[in-house]
């Protein structure tokens, strides 16, 4: 039986054949119990290994409408919120070296071969990934390698930095009116067409500055002019450990300002709120923290220039999607011959993706709440078993919190004072192992025939 989740997620899917969108629930459901693993490794015999190969196979099998599905699902999740936040970013996937990557477009280094793929994920204010409201993927012709200042020259409708402007309309498109969205995006999307595109009422753009650009005010130029403004207060940021550095707390500056900035080339302009966060003091040989922040929400206290400013700090999120998509589903080692066919496994496991990050996220926010929600009661009842070495489940299931520690454990995870809440790479791997486990456990505890 399909989990009740993916019957959700895909209630509105529309394939020409009903029994290939029960096929399609099943590959789902598969795949998400094992995103690590390849395709005949999740699959449990060659004849399940086969049938995921087939549905990739064939042409009935819209791409676009699985992706469609997943979209409504994600609307449907926002419900009744009253604000939104939709975080976009652009990645590469790399397929050099694989026969499919014959056939597709050069990547940053013009002698690699994939696909690009820009997303827009929908957050909760608490930063919860709610799904997709978006995803564009795009080949770029190997001709056109070495001539990067004709495509400066060309009508943004020729160029990539379009997918900006297009994945806010895209993101829009169908999501309640009375729920107010905000759109966050790093230095890219610093586009002036895109603080001129028109959006539907009670929807904002909170865009990192890349470009100094010329202002009205007599101080010229925008950063110079942020700079002049008073110091609003202060504010600590945590610094996340990465490689190469080390984890800190940044005591920081905040200033704000309305200022109206030119259009280039011409005197036209947009007045934009700009809220900037400076470092003070930053560690010998550690690059200080920098953000000039353009928003068309209203900013005139220091409060929300601090709700900007952690609006933003949720944009990275988007960067952890297209790391579970290409380090946890592992997209860039599929074997598939012919672009539809990638395109179709992409579309499925662009909502795997989702699902690992959003139980990280969600396990931290609402981990009240059974775990049910998540496992079957074969899998909770075999995760605690396990973990408390007994062969003895309770009656009630645990917390989906408590559930996700514990599958994190499966994976690696420590649990050490310190360690904080486990991410989405230990839950990966944990959902890998509790899959043999739980497979196990029911094959256990299941009575024979007659």
């Amino acid at each position: 039986m399909v989990a009740e989740w993916v019957n959700e997620e895909m209630r509105s899917l529309q394939l020409k054949d009903k029994r290939l969108v029960a096929r399609t629930k099943a590959v789902l459901e598969r795949l998400s119990e094992q995103p690590a693993k390849s395709v005949p490794a999740a699959s449990q015999d060659w004849a399940e290994t086969k049938g995921v190969y087939r549905l990739w196979s064939n042409p009935q099998v819209e791409e676009s409408a699985i992706r469609q599905a997943h979209y409504q699902a994600t609307r449907e999740r926002v419900g009744g919120r009253k604000r939104l936040l939709v975080v976009h970013d652009t990645t590469e996937l790399n397929f050099t070296g694989k026969k499919v990557g014959e056939e597709l477009g050069m990547l940053s280094h013009p002698h690699a071969r994939g696909l690009m793929l820009h997303s827009s994920l929908a957050l909760s204010e608490a930063g919860v990934p709610l799904g997709l409201l978006h995803q564009s993927i795009w080949t770029r012709d190997p001709q056109e390698a070495g001539k990067s200042e004709a495509r400066h020259s060309r009508p943004l409708e020729e160029k990539e930095s379009r997918r900006w402007l297009e994945g806010v309309t895209a993101a829009e498109a169908g999501v309640d009116e009375q729920v107010e969205i905000v759109h966050i995006a790093d230095r890219e999307a610093d586009i002036y067409a895109l603080f001129a595109l028109p959006r539907r009422t009670g929807s904002h753009l909170l865009i990192r500055v890349s470009h100094n650009r010329r202002v009205e005010q007599e101080a010229g130029k925008l950063w110079e002019a942020m700079r002049q403004a008073p110091v609003a207060g202060e504010r600590e940021v945590q610094v996340r450990q990465q490689v190469n550095r080390e984890p800190r707390t940044a005591q920081c500056q905040v200033r704000f300002a309305r200022l109206k900035v030119l259009e280039p080339g011409t005197s036209a302009s947009i007045e934009l709120q700009f809220v900037l966060i400076e470092e003070q003091n930053a560690p010998v040989g550690v690059k200080a923290i920098e953000w000039l922040l353009a928003t068309t929400l209203k900013v005139t206290s220091l409060a929300e220039a601090l709700e900007c400013i952690d609006a933003y700090r949720l944009r990275w999120l988007i960067e952890r999607y297209h790391y579970v998509l290409k380090s946890g589903c592992q997209i860039e080692q599929l074997s598939l011959h012919t672009p539809d066919r990638l395109l179709r496994a992409l579309a499925v496991y662009a909502i795997v993706a989702w699902r690992v990050l959003w139980l990280t996220y969600e396990a931290r926010q609402a981990g009240d709440q059974p775990c049910d929600v998540l496992l079957k009661p074969h899998e909770w009842q075999a995760l605690y078993c396990v973990i408390h070495q007994t062969a003895t489940p309770p009656d009630a299931p645990p917390t989906l919190h408590q559930a996700v520690i514990w599958i994190a454990r499966l994976g690696g995870f420590l649990g050490r004072k310190g360690d904080g809440f486990p991410g989405p790479k230990t839950i990966w791997q944990g959902l890998r192992r509790l899959d043999d486990i739980a497979n196990t456990w029911l094959l256990a505890h299941t009575s024979p025939p007659g």
